[in-house]
């Protein structure tokens, strides 16, 4: 199916040798599947199939702040890996744990365990800390103070801007540009925290954690007033309340941005714009082109989609307004963009994911072997 990020020293070249017929074969019957079974079971009794759920246990809020605040000193101790480690991505950590465990694995586990960032979120600790040394409000649900007419516009520019820099920049692997990108965006989170308050600025702001808290909607495993339950995958997408146009947008964005990244790859785009793939001229030769694509791709995608939602409307006899139905089943983007997700970055957590273990044991490249992984061969097979 062609080369995993020719661009980068991630990874060596991988091909898929199924053939590219079955896959599409796979994708059409899994979504003929579904609407065979949407126009065939009663909506009632889906409805209350998918709600059913089990309750667990009670889960404590006290160990958030200690698991924040180690998050936080691992994520301290990376930049510093970034910055004073070695110059290859593949024997930093810092690039292998943002891109392949944090962005590539972590999303998984926010799909499949529920929303474990909320404890591992780096900036809650120094918070909670920063709080009670300044004297500054904790309560999360203080009365807003981001405006509301900005919606989720913040969480997108900052995605759109994460994107662009993942996808477009000439080295977002270099470990000390990485580095450099990675801090000063925590401490302008803080201080947007600081400004606007934590609950706030997270929910609307922050881009990881809009994004994950999202993600974590599908997972089975949902935690409510404390108390831990185990239901169906998705099923709280069910009750998830319309979005402004602003969070339509982040959850496009979101499924754009990776559909982007695979077209961008193929022979076909470049073809377009008359690049030979097999003389790859690097991407910094490519950053108008891929600027353009990343947007073009995003816009597409909201046109296509508000299309389908205004066909839908018409079809149906609904009346509510455009925005509040495209901001409810926007929802259904979500296993859609985490499937993608996964498929898309599978190769690459299996393949990097091995050399973050090994750069793991010998974080700053002086011979160690904190955690007996630094020796271990890396099979790309």
């Amino acid at each position: 199916m062609g080369k995993l990020k020719p661009w980068s020293s991630f990874a060596p070249p991988s091909v898929l040798l199924l053939p590219t017929g079955y896959y599409i074969a796979g994708g059409a019957l899994a979504v003929a599947f579904s609407f065979l079974t949407l126009a065939l079971l009663p909506p009632a009794a889906l409805d209350r199939f998918w709600r059913r759920r089990l309750s667990l246990f009670t889960v404590s809020d006290h160990p958030r702040t200690v698991l924040s605040l180690l998050s936080f000193a691992g994520f301290v101790l990376l930049i510093a890996t970034g910055l004073f480690g070695s110059r290859d991505p593949l024997s930093n950590p810092l690039p292998l744990v943002i891109w392949t465990l944090l962005w590539a694995g972590f999303t998984l586990l926010q799909g499949a365990l529920g929303d474990l960032w909320s404890w591992l979120n780096p900036w809650y600790g120094p918070w909670r800390v920063a709080s009670r040394v300044f004297s500054l409000r904790t309560d999360e649900a203080d009365p807003s103070r981001l405006p509301k007419w900005l919606g989720y516009w913040p969480a997108f520019v900052l995605f759109f801007g994460f994107a662009w820099f993942e996808l477009i920049d000439p080295a977002p692997d270099d470990p000390s540009r990485l580095a450099f990108a990675a801090g000063i965006y925590w401490l302008l989170s803080f201080a947007a925290i600081c400004v606007f308050g934590y609950g706030d600025w997270s929910r609307r702001g922050e881009f990881l954690t809009v994004f994950f808290s999202m993600v974590a909607r599908f997972a089975p495993l949902q935690r409510e007033k404390g108390r831990l339950h185990l239901g169906w995958p998705g099923a709280k997408l069910l009750s998830a309340s319309s979005l402004p146009a602003s969070g339509t947008a982040f959850l496009l964005l979101a499924l754009s941005s990776v559909s982007f990244d695979g077209l961008s790859k193929t022979f076909f785009w470049l073809g377009l714009f008359g690049v030979n793939p097999l003389e790859f001229p690097g991407r910094t030769a490519l950053i108008g082109i891929g600027s353009f694509g990343l947007v073009l791709t995003f816009i597409l995608l909201a046109a296509v989609f508000a299309l389908a939602v205004s066909l839908g409307q018409r079809l149906a006899g609904d009346g509510q307004p455009f925005e509040k139905a495209a901001g409810l089943l926007v929802w259904s983007v979500v296993p859609i963009a985490l499937a993608y997700h996964i498929a898309h970055y599978l190769t690459a957590l299996l393949v990097d994911g091995q050399y973050a273990l090994v750069a793991l044991s010998d974080p700053f490249a002086l011979g160690w072997n904190l955690f007996g992984t630094a020796d271990r061969m890396v099979e790309a097979g």
